[in-house]
């Protein structure tokens, strides 16, 4: 494992990851007492750039290259912002609904359109539920995903679902690297 990911594994098992009393609700509806918090893991700048670099050089590494990157607010917004410095290049966060005001836009930050290679981006899979809402929402704007990344996958379920689009699939940790139980799809 390259120094950059084994890095940013143990950045999330520091500092992202709790064990709690009780089980909680997950965003996929399935209940864990393994709660990893990527938003915690990189709120200082540092831990922040390891991660992104981290995502930046296993993404490339595959030959692949990206000119716009985002993923589902607020679980991606850190992320994205970190890769974007890095890499350059422009960002967007895709809303879980159009704000019902304004501009009343899906997508926030760069147009994004034909001819655009997106990363998207994510801190925890379970399910890829909202990832794929994101991936379904930029797809429609005529850009094409390339790849998807997240800090922590938290199950098996995701990775078929994203790879059956013929989607390159990056996660820096699974629920094996942080020596927790996988969380499935809820009863």
């Amino acid at each position: 494992m390259d120094s950059l990911k084994s890095q940013a594994i143990d950045i999330i098992k520091q500092k992202g990851l709790k064990k709690l009393s009780e089980p909680i609700q997950l965003a996929s509806g399935a209940m864990s007492q393994d709660f990893v918090d990527g938003k915690l893991a990189t709120s200082h700048f540092d831990d922040l750039e390891i991660a992104s670099r981290a995502i930046v050089d296993g993404i490339l590494l595959q030959g692949l290259d990206f000119d716009v990157v985002g993923g589902p607010t607020l679980g991606a917004d850190a992320l994205t912002i970190g890769i974007a410095g890095i890499q350059r290049c422009r960002w967007f966060f895709v809303r879980k609904k159009p704000k019902g005001r304004g501009t009343n836009k899906l997508i926030e930050g760069s147009p994004i359109g034909d001819g655009d290679r997106c990363l998207i981006i994510e801190d925890a899979i379970t399910t890829g539920g909202s990832l794929l809402k994101a991936v379904d929402a930029v797809e429609a704007t005529g850009a094409k995903v390339v790849a998807v990344a997240t800090l922590v996958d938290r199950g098996e379920i995701a990775r078929p679902l994203i790879e059956a689009r013929g989607i390159f699939y990056y996660p820096i940790a699974t629920y094996l690297d942080l020596g927790i139980e996988p969380v499935g799809l809820p009863d």
